[in-house]
C-alpha cells in the first residue's frame, strides 16, 4: 500500500513539474496594427529584443512582440505613435537595474510587417536586426546582435557593437560598421563602405566603389565593379576586378599577402611593394626593377592601382 501511494505521489510530482515548466515557458504576446501607407517611415527604439522587419504589398504596420521568459508588461513600457505618414514604436525597460543581474534580450522578439516602400529606422540595445523585401532608405543600430539585410532597395546605414553584418541583393549605397564581427556582402548594386574592428570581410559582386577596412581579419573581394580601397592590419587581401574595370585603387596589408586579379585588356598604372612582387600581366616596367618593388603600366596606362604589404608578398595575375 505504501509502495503504491509512493508511486502515485511520484507521478503527481512529475505532472506538477511538467505543468510548472509549461507555465514558465508560456509566451507573453502583444499585437498592434497601426496606420501606415506606402512611402512612409517606420521607427523602432527598444531597450531589449531582436527585431525582424519585412516588407509586404499591404498598407499598415503590423507589430507582434513576444517574450519567452517574462511578461512583456513587466519588462517594457510601450508607446505606439501614429503620425502623418509615420509610425514610431518605443519600448523602454521598466527596471533598468535588471541589466546588472541578467539579460532578457534573447527572450524578447519584435516581428514587424510594413509596406515594402517604407523608410525604416531601428535602434535596439541588445538583439539582432533582420530586414527583408523593403524599398526605402534604412538606418539600423544594435548594441549586441548582428545585422542581416536581404532583398533591399535603398541605402543601408548599419552599425553593430558586437555582431556580424550580412548584406545580400541590395540596390543602393551601403555604409556598415561593426566593432567585433565579420562583414559579408553579395550582389550589391551601389557603393559599399565596410568597417570592422576585428572580423574578416568577404565581398562578392559589388558594382560600385568599395571601401573596406578591418583591424584584424582578412579581406576577400570577388568581382569588384568599381574603385577599391581596402586595408587590413593583420590578414591577407585577395581581390578580383570585373572585366573592363580600370578604376584602380589602393590595397594594403600590414601582415599578410596581397593578391589581385585584373583584366589584362584594360589600361592601368600599377605601383606595388612587398617582401616580393610577382606579376603575370604584360606590364611595361618604369624605373628600376627589383624583387620588392614594381612600377609598371598595363596597356596604355590610366588610373593607378597601389598594392602594399609590409609582411607578405604581392601577386598580380590576369582574370
Amino acid at each position: 500500500m505504501k509502495t503504491q501511494l509512493a508511486r502515485v505521489l511520484g507521478v503527481a510530482a512529475v505532472g506538477a513539474a511538467i505543468l510548472a515548466g509549461g507555465t514558465a515557458r508560456a509566451e507573453s504576446r502583444i499585437e498592434k496594427n497601426l496606420r501606415l501607407e506606402p512611402g512612409g517611415t517606420f521607427t523602432l527604439n527598444t531597450d531589449l529584443g531582436a527585431v525582424k522587419v519585412r516588407g509586404t504589398d499591404r498598407s499598415g504596420a503590423r507589430i507582434v512582440v513576444t517574450s519567452r521568459r517574462e511578461e512583456l508588461e513587466e519588462l517594457l513600457r510601450f508607446q505606439f505613435d501614429e503620425g502623418s505618414g509615420s509610425v514610431t514604436v518605443t519600448a523602454r525597460k521598466r527596471h533598468p537595474i535588471s541589466s546588472f543581474f541578467g539579460s532578457n534580450r534573447a527572450s524578447v522578439a519584435f516581428e514587424i510587417e510594413v509596406p515594402s516602400k517604407t523608410r525604416v529606422n531601428v535602434d535596439t540595445s541588445g538583439g539582432a536586426i533582420r530586414l527583408e523585401a523593403l524599398a526605402g532608405d534604412t538606418k539600423l543600430d544594435t548594441s549586441g546582435g548582428g545585422v542581416d539585410v536581404h532583398d533591399h532597395t535603398g541605402s543601408v546605414d548599419a552599425h553593430s557593437s558586437g555582431g556580424g553584418i550580412e548584406l545580400a541583393r541590395v540596390k543602393g549605397k551601403c555604409n556598415v560598421e561593426t566593432s567585433g564581427g565579420g562583414i559579408t556582402a553579395d550582389d550589391i548594386d551601389g557603393s559599399l563602405d565596410a568597417d570592422t574592428s576585428g572580423g574578416s570581410i568577404h565581398l562578392s559582386v559589388v558594382r560600385g566603389n568599395i571601401k573596406a577596412h578591418t583591424s584584424g581579419g582578412g579581406i576577400r573581394i570577388r568581382e569588384a565593379g568599381g574603385r577599391v580601397e581596402a586595408d587590413t592590419s593583420g590578414g591577407s587581401v585577395q581581390a578580383s576586378f570585373t572585366k573592363g574595370n580600370a578604376r584602380g585603387g589602393t590595397i594594403e596589408s600590414s601582415g599578410g599577402g596581397v593578391s589581385v586579379s585584373i583584366d589584362p585588356g584594360i589600361g592601368l598604372a600599377i605601383d606595388a611593394s612587398g617582401n616580393s612582387v610577382d606579376s603575370e600581366l604584360p606590364l611595361t616596367v618604369r624605373g628600376e626593377i627589383s624583387r620588392q618593388h614594381l612600377h609598371g603600366v598595363l596597356g596604355g596606362g590610366g588610373e593607378t592601382l597601389r598594392l602594399r604589404t609590409s609582411g607578405g608578398s604581392v601577386h598580380i595575375k590576369p582574370l
